[in-house]
């Protein structure tokens, strides 16, 4: 049987003018410069996917947990789950246009306190985001000074270079959404053409490459836990890591042309380049590695570039090195853009302490100023165990996936629940609307499970899986600030009293 694609309707090309004017239906005054296009808004979820910057920085995890087995298979396997989760995203996201995304579609298929927890969640997991690619960033850049000049990473210089790279993608996020599309639009084909550059390279420098076998059944297992089932299910973390951030074209979609279209295929589109691309660079990774234990075990303190040290020398490691660093900052710039987008809404429905503050926006660039800093200053500060503990930055991506994952699931969950009360925008998946659905919510209650649980034996203070304690403590905050806020949170039925419009208007600084 045949899946027919997706269907779309005589309006699959509305005008800018249509977009505010559903802007404006859904509650919203418009307020951000709509100027990013189709190719933009796939290119912002792409980037923060990120193959070059998930599948490299949790690549030592894998060689632990499960080995080349898991990671070959797991990425196949979750990557069909998660193109499931994305095309049922896809379609909410094409009735509810909005930088809200996630917790505005939680609110409206829900009620408000469905669209309070979501919203919540789904910010944890941006922030953590955050955190996580840029301080997985800065240990390959002390990777590279490593190589280059024999320079030793330390917890404390590896922060420095963590917070200066967040420095750098505030400021970049502050002169407005056209050159954060024209970055992300660029990092598309840097991603591409990095991806190519280093599998080509593995594939011909070396004399020597790992077998078939090797790369598709040898299955490690460095955890201390006993059962093989529990471990390639706890390593299926690197492609679940990697493929997360797909809201980023729907917390954008205010600033995107024919948002309710554009932003759907952004969503799709970007799973599934990523989920072939990726594919390829683990591997071509795998297939390329001299020696396992010493992999594992870098002076480098990142596995793959030891294995690029390994097989190219240090002249082409370094240069390939290069690569997948800019790569990753481009990935860390698009993640402040789709967090600060979250912060702004959020704080436009009054969600968060300070909200008068948050929803502020720029009316020189129409970018929300105070989002972005909001989002890289609580990002360092989810990062800064890592100055004391080797395992705070595992905690930290499991944080990322604790978070933004449930969030992703809970709007499909809602719209499966509405039935014929959920009205399709023009990107809709037809018939396959339900099972896509359920498969999609099924996923996301396995894996969140999943990623709470320890990942290594015995569990110490060192080892513990802090996933699960980030994702009380924020239900708790949540709880908490509910009974402070619950008067003022809500989002709007629709816009256009005067009140709405002054307060609006008193926000544009």
């Amino acid at each position: 049987m045949s899946i027919s694609p997706p269907k779309w309707s005589s309006s699959d090309q509305t005008s800018p003018k249509d977009e505010e004017e559903r802007l404006r239906e859904l509650g919203y005054q418009p307020v951000l410069a709509r100027r990013m296009g189709g190719f933009g808004n796939f290119a912002i979820s792409f980037s923060v996917i990120s193959i070059l910057s998930g599948c490299m920085t949790l690549y030592g995890f894998g060689l632990n947990t499960g080995g080349p087995a898991v990671m070959l298979w797991g990425w196949a396997g979750v990557g069909l789950f998660v193109l499931c989760v994305g095309m049922a995203l896809a379609e909410v996201t094409s009735a509810y246009p909005t930088s809200g995304a996630l917790y505005y579609m939680a609110d409206r298929l829900g009620g408000r306190k469905w669209g309070w927890y979501t919203g919540w969640l789904n910010l944890l997991g941006l922030l953590g985001a955050i955190a996580g690619i840029d301080y997985g960033c800065a240990l390959f850049t002390g990777a590279l000074l490593n190589l280059q000049w024999g320079f030793h990473p330390t917890p404390g210089s590896t922060m420095i270079i963590f917070m200066c790279i967040l420095l750098l993608h505030a400021l970049l996020n502050l002169f407005g959404v056209r050159l954060v599309s024209l970055l992300n639009s660029v990092s598309v084909w840097w991603h591409l053409g990095g991806v190519a550059l280093i599998v080509g390279a593995l594939a011909i420098v070396p004399s020597d490459h790992q077998s078939p076998e090797f790369v598709f059944t040898e299955f490690v297992n460095g955890t201390g836990w006993d059962s093989p089932i529990y471990v390639a299910a706890i390593g299926l973390l690197l492609a679940q890591y990697t493929f997360s951030g797909y809201d980023a074209s729907a917390h954008l979609s205010e600033e995107t042309s024919n948002a309710s279209v554009s932003a759907a295929r952004g969503i799709v589109r970007s799973i599934w380049v990523s989920w072939i691309a990726g594919f390829a660079l683990l591997a071509g990774l795998t297939f390329a590695i001299q020696d396992y234990e010493g992999t594992k075990a870098s002076a480098t303190g990142v596995p793959p570039a030891q294995i690029l040290l390994d097989a190219l020398g240090t002249g082409g490691a370094t240069a390939l090195l290069l690569v997948v660093i800019v790569a990753q900052l481009f990935c860390g710039n698009a993640e402040v853009a789709a967090a600060s987008r979250m912060v702004f809404a959020f704080s436009r429905d009054n969600a968060l302490p300070g909200s008068a503050l948050w929803r502020k926006v720029s009316s020189r660039t129409q970018t929300p100023v105070p989002a972005v800093w909001l989002s890289v200053v609580f990002a360092c500060l989810l990062a800064l165990p890592s100055l004391y503990s080797t395992t705070a930055y595992g905690a930290v991506t499991a944080i990322n996936v604790i978070g933004i994952t449930p969030a992703y699931a809970i709007p499909i969950y809602l719209k499966l629940r509405a039935k014929d009360r959920f009205e399709p925008g023009p990107w809709s998946l037809g018939r396959w609307s339900k099972p896509v659905g359920w498969v999609a919510v099924v996923w996301v209650a396995c894996v969140t499970v999943l990623f709470c649980l320890p990942q290594s034996n015995p569990v110490t203070v060192d080892t513990m899986n802090y996933a699960s304690i980030a994702l009380v403590a924020v239900l708790v905050l949540a709880t908490v600030w509910w009974f402070v806020a619950r008067r003022s949170y809500g989002t709007p039925s629709a816009y256009g009293s005067a009140r709405e419009q002054a307060e609006i208007a008193e926000n544009i600084v």
